[in-house]
């Protein structure tokens, strides 16, 4: 008989005893030899899955603690970000703080993330109200360490040096980020092109005067129906350190009651959306607040956030996003 206990069980069972026809042996000793080889190579087969199925439990063991590891240092990392979101948000204006100051006010303010690249800032000064809208380089983590530092230089350029005027306000806040970027720089021994764009305003009811000065980011006031748009210099606060600090240009209205300023970031303007998923734009920016500049505060920033809403659709926000609106 033949080793292959398999082809043995079937040769009993069709030839029932009789005896194997000699011309059939050369035939079932070469059918023997392949039924050899394949419980040999079945062997290693199986042994090679077995093999597998340890390395693969390894691994799989190896991704499920990587991954165990890395949604806990997830974790940790979102809670730190938004323990910096109470941060930033505790040297935000208060809702109370603007309506308390200037009645008239509201402020949309839209984070792309936890935190934000852009802030409002709010100051009380000799009788002069100053109010900025700013836009830091970025958003998230780094945009807000950029609005912590420009937080502070504006605070002590107004606290420390007594400055009220826009423009002067500006270049003190040009020197404090660029020196801390430039100090930064220093240190990695790499240029940072960091910074911020702003729109900065005094109002002066004593005088009936509004001040304006601006990195960029222009200011709107619509009277008497008609929208009056004055730019900013085309230059940002903060420069790299092989560029040189440049003075900023100030601006001085009448202040005529029922004036609505507006003062923003691009982030509304820039948003991607509408039926063929282009930039809002600043036409149909400018358009919208003529719509609603008359309307109250409380229902403007109503309108303003369901545009936004309306534009962009299932697309996902661009940018962070501003908009300061104060009736005068």
């Amino acid at each position: 008989m033949y080793k292959n206990k398999l082809l043995n069980r079937q040769i009993r069972k069709y030839l029932r005893g009789a005896p194997i026809p000699k011309e059939m042996e050369g035939f079932l000793t070469i059918i023997g030899e392949a039924y050899e080889h394949y419980e040999q190579n079945l062997t290693l087969l199986q042994r090679a899955i077995e093999l597998s199925s340890v390395e693969l439990n390894q691994a799989n063991n190896k991704i499920g603690k990587a991954l165990s590891e890395l949604n806990e240092k997830n974790e940790d990392l979102v809670s730190s970000i938004h323990y910096a979101r109470l941060i930033q948000n505790a040297i935000l204006p208060s809702e109370e703080r603007f309506k308390k100051v200037l009645p008239g006010s509201f402020v949309f303010h839209r984070p792309r993330d936890i935190v934000s690249g852009d802030f409002y800032w709010l100051q009380e000064y000799e009788d002069k109200i100053l109010v900025a809208a700013v836009d830091c380089t970025g958003h998230g983590v780094p945009g807000a360490f950029m609005s912590i530092i420009g937080n502070n230089a504006l605070n002590a350029a107004v606290r420390e040096e007594g400055l009220t005027t826009p423009s002067l306000v500006l270049d003190s806040l040009n020197r404090g980020v660029s020196s801390t970027l430039t100090l930064q720089a220093d240190i990695n021994e790499v240029g940072i092109k960091d910074g911020m764009d702003i729109a900065l305003i005094t109002i002066d009811y004593k005088a009936k005067t509004i001040q304006y000065a601006g990195a960029y980011n222009p200011i709107y006031i619509i009277r008497d129906g008609q929208l009056m748009e004055t730019k900013g210099d085309k230059f940002p606060i903060g420069l790299s350190i092989d560029d040189q600090l440049r003075l900023f240009t100030n601006h001085t209205f009448d202040l005529v009651e029922g004036d609505m300023i507006y003062i923003f970031s691009d982030g509304y303007p820039d948003q991607f959306g509408g039926p063929e998923g282009k930039k809002f734009k600043y036409d149909q920016f400018r358009s919208m607040l003529l719509e609603i500049h008359q309307l109250s505060p409380r229902k403007q920033v109503k309108q303003v956030g369901a545009r936004f809403e309306e534009w962009m659709g299932e697309l996902v926000q661009l940018d962070d996003v501003l908009l300061m609106g104060l009736r005068v």
